[in-house]
C-alpha cells in the first residue's frame, strides 16, 4: 500500500485536521506571494485560503457531530450535520468572492505594477501542490466513508487548485504583455468561478436536508436485490428512498399471501432486509408486510391535513 493510499484511508476527522494545517500553510505562502508581487489576483487566491481554513474547521465540527450515536432526542442519528458543513462552506465561498471583486475593482481604478514575479509564483505553485495532494486524498476518503462534508472540502480544494493555476497564468500574461488591467480581470474571473462553486455546494446541501432520493446507481442496486424475491406470490411497491449524510434509507410495502403465518412472513422480511443491506452498505430498510389483496398508501396528501 502506497503512502498516498494510506493517507486516503485515514478517517474524515484526521483528514480534516490535516486540511486545517494545510490551509494555514497555504495562507502563509499565498499571502507572502501577494506581499512580494503586489498582484491583486494573488491576493484573491490568498483570500480563498482563509475560506479553506474556516470551512475545514466547521467541517471537522460537523463530522464529529455526525458520528455521534443515535440518542433519545435524535433516534435516527446525527448524520445530516454534514450537510450544514457544505452549506456553510458554500456561503463562505460566495462572501470571499465578493471581497475579491472589491479588491479587483480597486486595482482597476488604481493600477499597480507587479514586482518580483518569480518568487511569488514559486510560493503560489508550492501552495497549490499541497492543496492538490490533500484534495486527492480527501476525495478518495469521502467515497470510502460516504462523507459529504469531506467531499465538499475536497472539491473546494480542487477548485482552489484550478483557481491558482488560472491566477498563475494571468500573472504571467501580465508580465509578458505589461497589461496591468489583466491582473484585476483575472481576479474577477476567479471570483466568478468561486461563486459558481459556492452556489453548487449550497444547492447540494439543501437537497440533502430535503431528503433527496439515493443516487441512481444505488437505486439500481436496490431494484436488483428486490428482483431476486419478486415473483407471483411476492411483490413490492411504494418503494421510496432518501439520503441522510452517509446513511441511506428505503421504505416499501411487501405483499404476500394472506395464508402465510406471521413467522414465515417475518423470516422472509428479514432475508430481504439482509440482502438489501449487503448490496448497499449503510442502507437501512423499513418493510411493511401486507396481504397480496390489500393496498395501503402512506403518501396520501390527506394524511397531513
Amino acid at each position: 500500500m502506497s503512502f498516498f493510499t494510506s493517507i486516503a484511508r485515514a478517517s474524515p476527522q484526521a483528514l480534516l485536521r490535516a486540511s486545517i494545517v494545510v490551509a494555514i500553510l497555504t495562507i502563509a505562502l499565498k499571502t507572502a506571494a501577494w506581499w512580494i508581487t503586489g498582484s491583486v489576483s494573488l491576493l484573491s487566491d490568498a483570500m480563498e485560503s482563509f475560506v479553506n481554513l474556516a470551512s475545514a474547521i466547521f467541517a471537522l465540527v460537523m463530522v464529529t457531530i455526525a458520528h455521534r450515536p443515535a440518542d433519545a432526542d435524535h433516534p435516527y442519528g446525527h448524520h445530516k450535520a454534514e450537510y450544514f458543513s457544505s452549506g456553510f462552506e458554500g456561503l463562505l465561498i460566495i462572501v470571499a468572492a465578493l471581497g475579491i471583486v472589491w479588491a479587483a475593482v480597486q486595482r482597476l481604478i488604481t493600477p499597480h505594477p507587479i514586482e518580483q514575479l518569480g518568487m511569488g509564483l514559486v510560493l503560489s505553485v508550492l501552495s497549490s501542490a499541497l492543496n492538490g495532494a490533500l484534495a486527492w486524498a480527501m476525495l478518495q476518503s469521502s467515497r470510502l466513508h460516504r462523507s459529504i462534508a469531506l467531499e465538499g472540502d475536497a472539491r473546494h480544494l480542487i477548485t482552489d487548485v484550478w483557481t491558482s493555476a488560472g491566477v498563475v497564468v494571468g500573472v504571467v500574461l501580465v508580465w509578458i504583455t505589461s497589461w496591468g488591467w489583466l491582473d484585476a480581470a483575472v481576479a474577477i474571473a476567479v471570483a466568478l468561478n468561486i461563486v459558481r462553486e459556492g452556489a453548487a455546494l449550497m444547492w447540494k446541501s439543501s437537497q440533502g436536508l430535503m431528503d433527496e432520493a439515493v443516487e441512481p446507481e444505488v437505486q439500481l442496486q436496490i431494484e436488483a436485490s428486490l428482483a431476486n424475491f419478486d415473483h407471483h406470490t411476492i411483490r413490492f411497491d411504494h418503494i421510496t428512498t432518501r439520503r441522510s449524510g452517509k446513511r441511506r434509507f428505503v421504505d416499501m410495502h411487501m405483499h404476500m399471501p394472506a395464508s402465510w403465518t406471521l413467522g414465515r412472513a417475518a423470516a422472509l422480511r428479514t432475508t430481504v432486509e439482509q440482502e438489501l443491506m449487503s448490496a448497499v452498505p449503510g442502507l437501512r430498510a423499513t418493510i411493511q408486510l401486507l396481504p397480496s389483496d390489500v393496498e395501503a398508501h402512506f403518501d396520501d396528501g390527506k394524511d397531513i391535513l
